[in-house]
């Protein structure tokens, strides 16, 4: 049996699977970044502690910190036992075990709950979440969206996805989105009539490739940016 969720649950990536999975560079780190559907990863974190200008959007940022943590313990263990299961479906190369995954995932959400209720207070983390976000139009240079968009496919409709790109590419000069697997390492079923809808549209679409694979096949990312950024 595939890897599956039922739902969207709180799983923290670390600031640097963000640089490997977004391509991030130098320049990209100075720029005014959004982390949507962020959850509890730790790159809003250590970006501000470099000196980076990022917000982070999530609906579970209606939560307090002890809240967050009983959902990620919740979690925790029937993520880490689907994963064992299905070994086949992860490349083992820069996470070599799933013992080290647990690791690196809670060593990021700890970190992550360390800075939070800072950076509530701060407006570094609010609580919002697509298709509709609380910015005024080009707030940002850069937004990311990391395993939420294409990866919970079965979740979220065709639509939600069009919409949201939309809204990503209305508060942000560029977009970038990884993965573009969706949960048990199959191509999401709606990327092709996404990428079509989009071009369609007058969106410049990109596909490329990212130093960064855990999922098996998932080493790309998607680039877009509106007609106005072109």
């Amino acid at each position: 049996m595939a890897f599956t969720l039922d739902k969207v649950v709180p799983w923290g990536r670390s600031f640097e699977e963000y640089i490997l999975m977004f391509s991030l560079s130098e320049e990209d780190l100075k720029k005014r970044i959004l982390d949507c559907g962020a959850g509890p990863a730790s790159f809003n974190s250590i970006l501000t502690c470099r000196g980076g200008n990022v917000v982070s959007v999530d609906p579970i940022y209606k939560f307090s910190a002890s809240e967050i943590r009983q959902r990620i313990e919740e979690t925790y263990e029937e993520i880490l036992e689907q994963i064992k299961k299905n070994m086949h479906e992860f490349v083992w190369n820069h996470i070599s075990s799933v013992e080290e995954l647990g690791r690196v995932r809670m060593k990021a959400m700890e970190e992550f709950l360390s800075d939070y209720p800072s950076g509530l207070k701060e407006g570094r983390y609010i609580e919002a979440g697509l298709p509709v976000l609380p910015f005024q139009d080009n707030e940002f240079d850069l937004a990311l969206c990391s395993h939420l968009l294409f990866l919970y496919s079965e979740q979220l409709s065709e639509d939600f996805h069009i919409d949201s790109i939309k809204e990503l590419c209305r508060v942000s000069e560029e977009v970038r989105i990884f993965p573009l697997l969706e949960l048990g390492s199959r191509k999401s079923r709606h990327l092709d009539q996404v990428l079509n809808t989009l071009a369609q549209q007058g969106y410049s679409v990109d596909i490329l490739p990212v130093e960064y694979e855990f999922q098996r096949g998932g080493n790309k990312m998607l680039r877009i940016k509106s007609v106005k950024s072109k």
